[in-house]
């Protein structure tokens, strides 16, 4: 490996590395990001290597394992190249059978392919599957295609070119107007002006200047910024040293999860390539300018994704955040000039220098451009990540990407933004998703978490279950957040276990209005969301709890009673063997009878009966 000294020698690499490969050459990639590894992806990988050279194919077969490619409900996923391919739930006993009928006689391993529930159609390639191609896929574009810890495959595909034309013939401010042009806005959850930020934090006084770059993803269910880092881990390191060239800054930091071990390595072994190439460290790419990142690991604290806290914890200082009186671009890390975006802004800044900010702008809404990447999760047919184009509707990714709502049941309500977020309702399935909207109807964009819900679930417990995520996570620094959490937790918690009182409701509108606008950060001030957004689209269900000490989704213990139908029993005593309190008594061939006094009403009765015989009230 030769250092790269310019923008010339990186074109005549790219080149060299593109001119040597076979285009004709068949790739299989196997997709290695976190949640494959766990269904066996790695033991996939070794038996497709030791199958290839037992048939001899290893002169006409490369075998790859990348990143995350998304459709994690379906992993371990395999895909040959370059036809698409696209094999899912692949387990070591399906190697032969793929080298032999799809790599050597060219063809389709039928029970692989991934079946459309709705059309009961069989997709061989993955453009045909409707996960894939309902999306705009440009952040995630190499996104298992390409191998995350070798930086030539990254350079091959058109990697560091938008690097290179920046400090070769552009100035900072020209840098500085195509970001502002393109209309980015930070997706780590403020939809701040990215342009502007990069703006304010050049002008500035005070040196050194920082660029920061937000990995902590603590939203439960989200996993988007993981799933970048472990694919495509150049692409935010290009964007972060365009951002410091930028603002002037020759220092960089990626605070990440501490919980994120395979993307702390892959990030690892991306910058010491980058410095092995010259595309970090002193000189790059022969320009005189200088600029390195160094990694630093969260402790898990959820409030650390606030900018002043996360700085506090590179500083090796509690993570508490502290009062704004003075900007962090102003005064922040170190009390000098820091510009921080999160992972997924910075991987959109090379895209915007090498197709224009046009071009960007053309996609998305008015006042919210590009695509956002969201974690699909929770009761839909379809899990995983998803990168769309800004004003999509919810009813379009539930439906058309997310495939619907499993075994048949009702869609009720969509949770955006993580725990701080808002639940919208069915009424709001064709609410366009940008950030304004979600903002008007009283939820918001955050990173993009989106748990989806079904008719089973109960938005009172869900309420309860985010203020107990967001008590326990906040760092207790203000009065207002610290006690107005715990005790909207407290009376929500009554209201769940039968012992609601009618000013419960006025109490909780009135303390989340008070948490919201007297907290300091802004966990505070968006955690009284889940209980707000439940009062204004389910205050029904309130009212159930409270006035009828009933739980319509039959999800809250203390509301609920498990009962045998007497007609439906068979009296297979399956209900009997597997209740493990010893609620169900009955003689064979006589139905069966549950002890009320007993029951601690965790429904295995329940899932195990044949018949639907047992029912809850």
């Amino acid at each position: 490996m030769t250092k790269l000294h310019s923008p010339a020698e990186l074109e005549a690499l790219r080149s060299q590395l593109v001119s040597a490969r076979d285009p004709n050459r068949t790739i299989v990639t196997i997709c290695s990001g976190t949640g494959c590894p766990g269904a066996k992806s790695e033991a996939l990988y070794e038996s497709f290597k030791e199958g290839a050279e037992g048939l001899g194919l290893d002169g006409r077969l490369a075998i790859k394992q990348t990143g995350c490619v998304g459709f994690c409900e379906r992993g371990p996923i395999v895909i040959i190249r370059p036809k698409g391919i696209f094999y899912q739930q692949v387990k070591r006993a399906d190697v032969a059978r793929i080298l032999d009928e799809t790599i050597v006689n060219g063809k389709v391993v039928e029970d692989l392919l991934f079946v459309d529930p709705v059309t009961g159609k069989r997709c061989p390639v993955t453009e045909e599957i409707p996960f894939y191609n309902q999306q705009k896929r440009i952040v995630l574009s190499r996104s298992g295609e390409i191998d995350p810890f070798d930086i030539r495959d990254y350079i091959a595909d058109g990697g560091y070119r938008a690097l290179a034309k920046v400090l070769a013939s552009m100035t900072p401010e020209e840098a500085i107007s195509a970001v502002e042009k393109s209309g980015l806005r930070g997706r780590g959850g403020g939809g701040y002006p990215t342009g502007r930020k990069w703006r304010s934090c050049r002008q500035a006084h005070g040196e050194p200047k920082y660029v920061i770059c937000n990995a902590d993803e603590g939203d439960p269910g989200a996993f988007m910024d993981r799933g970048l880092i472990e694919a495509d881990p150049h692409s935010i390191i290009e964007g972060m040293i365009i951002g410091a060239y930028a603002i002037g800054s020759s220092e960089g930091y990626v605070y990440i999860r501490n919980e994120y071990p395979l993307a702390v390595v892959t990030l690892r072994a991306a910058l010491a390539q980058a410095r092995e190439y010259g595309l970090l460290g002193k000189n790059i790419l022969g320009s005189g300018f200088d600029f390195d990142i160094r990694i630093s690991r969260g402790g898990g604290a959820f409030v650390c994704g606030e900018s002043t806290a996360l700085m506090a914890s590179i500083e090796g200082k509690p993570g508490e955040p502290r009062v704004k009186h003075t900007h962090t671009v102003e005064s922040g890390l170190w009390e000098k000039p820091t510009n921080l975006n999160n992972v997924e802004t910075w991987a959109n800044v090379p895209l915007i220098i090498n197709h224009g900010a046009e071009w960007f702008a053309s996609m998305g809404t008015e006042n919210s451009k590009g695509t956002k990447i969201f974690s699909l999760v929770g009761k839909i047919q379809n899990t995983g990540l998803v990168e769309v184009p800004m004003g999509i509707t919810l009813r379009e990714m539930v439906y058309d990407i997310g495939g619907g709502i499993p075994g048949g049941k009702r869609f009720k309500a969509a949770q955006t933004g993580g725990p701080s977020g808002g639940c919208l309702p069915a009424t709001l399935l064709d609410l366009k998703v940008d950030f304004d909207e979600l903002t008007k109807y009283g939820s918001m964009m955050g990173s993009g978490g989106l748990i989806i819900m079904d008719e089973d679930t109960c938005m009172v417990e869900v309420a309860r279950y985010f203020l107990d995520f967001l008590r326990d996570e906040s760092c207790g620094k203000c009065t207002a957040c610290r006690e107005g959490l715990d005790a909207m937790y407290q009376i929500v918690t009554e209201i769940c276990a039968g012992r609601g009182r009618e000013e419960h409701i006025a109490w909780l509108e009135e303390l989340g209005q008070a948490v919201k606008y007297a907290s300091m950060c802004a966990l505070g001030t968006t955690a009284p969301n889940p209980v707000l957004s439940t009062l204004r689209y389910f205050k029904d269900e309130y009212g159930a709890h409270i006035r009828e000490r009933r739980c319509p989704a039959h999800v809250c213990k203390a509301l609920i009673t498990f009962r045998v139908i007497p007609e439906r029993c068979k009296a297979c005593l399956l209900c009997n063997k597997h209740c493990p309190a010893g609620a169900i008594s009955g003689e064979k061939k006589k139905p069966q009878a549950i002890d009320p006094e007993k029951c601690i009403k965790c429904g295995a009765c329940r899932d195990v009966c044949k018949f639907e015989a047992v029912e809850v009230q």
